[in-house]
């Protein structure tokens, strides 16, 4: 698959100028539509991203070609079909530092929190099979103030379960963790420490490897929520040390439908199955079953195939692309929003100020005026946002928010559709009345 992008010289990362945008946004055909009398201007990659041709490609030239069922069958499309499905296996994993045993298929990223949650609270009575990391009274879950509902009722529901404890470490009054709770939050107790890369609110980077050095002083499992990073800078999960790890294709360029769980393998060994059923085992009697080794482990039931394909094309899109010139393309996209924001009387940011540790997700809240109606007047100017406590009231609540608009960008935004934001939330509270 060619680049869509010519690759940029070693160690420069620079944005894409606007030759280079115009050639990448060319891949994406919805992109040149219009809302109205206006242009489209996305800006809602943080909840799902726009697919380029070379995805929508490479879904339809499976489906045309080869469809047939994985690991089933001595038929050519057979052979083909579970040759391509665990070469985007082994694609995806690389992608993100994994080996290709170490990633196992989820529906999407908050399946994939369910079903660590679930095993490590299933089996919370304890018992013969009862892991090192299963969770029992007494023990503590970590989560974070800025975590999506995902990564957060889960765990809620696994104390509930088990008996464990569900303790949070809160956020400064700049959107940052406060990291000087982390010693007494974490403590002897701790059995997991479950947080998210980057806040889908806040557009907080989180201090990952401070994080994981923490949870291992006191032997917790660390669990990541990586939908926010994975897609926006170049992230080598183990080389950041985590033990478990969650992400999503749709916010990569790729399909919906599909997700990933990965980790460490001798991590995943210690985890039960969750859903059983076919694939998943290796004998199977009327009195009893055996499981396979992870990852089939935890893929009961028929794969989402074509979607992994999908997905392999999306992860070699944006290798050909380079990471360092995507973080670097929206990092200066960041910078305008921000500064533009500030600019406009009446409008916060939730979230530090400034795109230093921070990737573009940048929600605001307009005073006087409703999020649903600043997404109205947005629209009516083609700006599409994200509007609402985008799956997070607890961080919204810790602002004084109960909502918020989100303007959020990606490798194809471009410095006008940005512009078009900032003039149309300029007008939204003389349009209501509120100057």
């Amino acid at each position: 698959m060619a680049p869509v992008v010519p690759a940029a010289p070693v160690g420069a990362a620079r944005p894409f100028d606007d030759v280079e945008l115009k050639t990448l946004r060319e891949r994406f055909p919805v992109l040149d539509r219009s809302v109205g009398d206006h242009p489209l201007a996305y800006l809602d990659s943080a909840a799902t991203a726009q697919r380029p041709l070379e995805v929508l490609d490479a879904e339809r030239d499976f489906l045309v070609r080869s469809n047939a069922a994985v690991h089933r069958g001595a038929h050519t499309l057979a052979e083909e079909a579970t040759g391509a499905y665990e070469a985007a296996r082994a694609a995806v994993a690389g992608f993100v530092g994994r080996a290709e045993d170490e990633l196992v298929w989820t529906r999407n990223a908050t399946e994939g929190l369910n079903l660590v949650a679930f095993a490590l609270s299933q089996y919370g009575v304890g018992g013969a099979d009862a892991g090192p990391y299963t969770l029992r009274a007494g023990d503590e879950v970590v989560v974070t103030e800025l975590e999506h509902h995902a990564n957060l009722v889960p765990w809620q529901q696994a104390c509930l379960r088990t008996g464990a404890t569900l303790r949070w470490i809160g956020l400064t009054d700049d959107g940052r963790l406060d990291e000087s709770q982390l010693d007494d939050v974490v403590g002897p107790r701790t059995k997991v420490l479950a947080f998210a890369h980057a806040s889908n609110v806040l557009g907080t980077v989180l201090p990952v490897e401070r994080l994981v050095a923490r949870a291992r002083a006191v032997g917790a499992l660390t669990v990541l929520d990586a939908c926010q990073s994975v897609p926006h800078f170049a992230v080598d999960l183990a080389a950041l040390g985590v033990d478990l790890d969650v992400f999503s294709a749709h916010k990569m360029l790729g399909p919906t439908g599909i997700g990933a769980l990965a980790g460490r393998r001798e991590v995943l060994a210690t985890l039960p199955p969750v859903l059983t059923g076919g694939s998943m085992v290796e004998k199977v009697t009327m009195e009893a079953s055996t499981f396979r080794e992870p990852p089939q482990r935890f893929e009961a039931g028929t794969p989402p195939v074509s979607q992994a394909i999908a997905w392999h094309a999306a992860v070699d899109v944006l290798a050909a692309l380079g990471m360092d010139r995507v973080a670097a393309h929206e990092h200066a996209l960041t910078e305008r929003l921000l500064a533009g924001v500030a600019a406009i009387p009446g409008v916060r940011v939730l979230g530090p100020t400034t795109a230093v540790d921070r990737v573009g997700a940048v929600s605001v809240v307009v005073d006087g005026v409703h999020p649903h109606d600043v997404g109205q007047v947005l629209d009516a100017e083609g700006v599409a946002v994200r509007v609402g406590h985008h799956c997070a009231q607890p961080v919204h609540r810790r602002y004084g928010a109960t909502a918020s608009t989100r303007a959020s960008v990606y490798l194809y935004s471009t410095t006008a559709e940005v512009d078009a934001f900032l003039a149309a939330l300029a007008g939204v509270r003389g349009y209501f009345g509120k100057d």
